[in-house]
């Protein structure tokens, strides 16, 4: 009997964690839905589509429009997806007094009803699929044990918001056999993370991808670091 071959899809892509999980996924032989905003500019997730032999295709996709979502899915209506994750974020600053408002509900918009939408637009081709898993990044700065610095609120906000969506996706689609899991990635080093973060793409994903391994209905619904640790709510 051949062994199956998995897929995972993957929003946001085009840089950063988005691409690393591309790249690690596409070289352990998954095939990848690799979804990005402007798939033109996006040269470095092209190569890595020439060279992974057709495993990897690229979409265009705007998490924030969700008919665009709604398309995709159309697109993929007979497709099965083993992994679903949910990877493209926006991070507004927000200090009390300087709060861009419009930027918060883009925050939400992206961080916390995408990811929601992409799950309800999605879950057919996730629950015909072998593996039956949804991954959502979100950040230990939704956690409210973790905030002893304060500010962020937007992004902090839209986490949170994150959170409490995939806790309550954990239990509606345990009796479909889906797993769900909130993953925080770390401080990396990427666009959004900055210079001064504390580990790699490489670092993070590989570790994200051995918590997502252990991911089953038995243990869905929890916010994991990339190293395997819980995190509180």
């Amino acid at each position: 009997m051949s062994h199956a071959v998995h897929q995972v899809l993957v929003t946001g892509a085009n840089r950063g964690i988005g691409l690393e999980l591309v790249r690690q996924y596409a070289a352990s032989g998954w095939r990848v839905i690799a979804c990005c905003r402007n798939s033109l500019s996006a040269t470095t997730l092209h190569g890595l589509t020439l060279s992974s032999g057709g495993r990897v295709t690229v979409h265009e996709l705007d998490v924030a429009d969700f008919s665009q979502i709604e398309r995709l899915a159309m697109g993929l209506q007979d497709q099965a997806i083993d992994l679903l994750i949910n990877n493209a974020g926006y991070y507004p600053q927000g200090a009390c007094g300087d709060i861009n408002y419009v930027d918060w509900e883009q925050a939400f918009r992206v961080n916390t009803m995408a990811p929601m939408r992409m799950v309800e637009c999605l879950v057919e081709q996730v629950a015909r699929s072998n593996l039956r898993k949804i991954a959502t990044l979100t950040s230990k700065m939704g956690s409210m044990a973790d905030n002893s610095s304060g500010g962020s609120y937007p992004y902090r906000t839209s986490k949170a918001a994150t959170n409490m969506v995939m806790k309550s996706l954990a239990i509606d689609l345990q009796s479909r056999g889906i797993s769900v899991a909130t993953l925080h990635p770390g401080w990396v080093k990427t666009e959004m993370g900055g210079p001064n973060a504390l580990i790699s793409t490489e670092q993070s994903v590989s570790g994200m991808r051995a918590v997502i391994d252990q991911m089953s209905v038995g243990n869905s619904g929890r916010f994991m670091a990339y190293d395997g640790q819980e995190i509180p709510w």
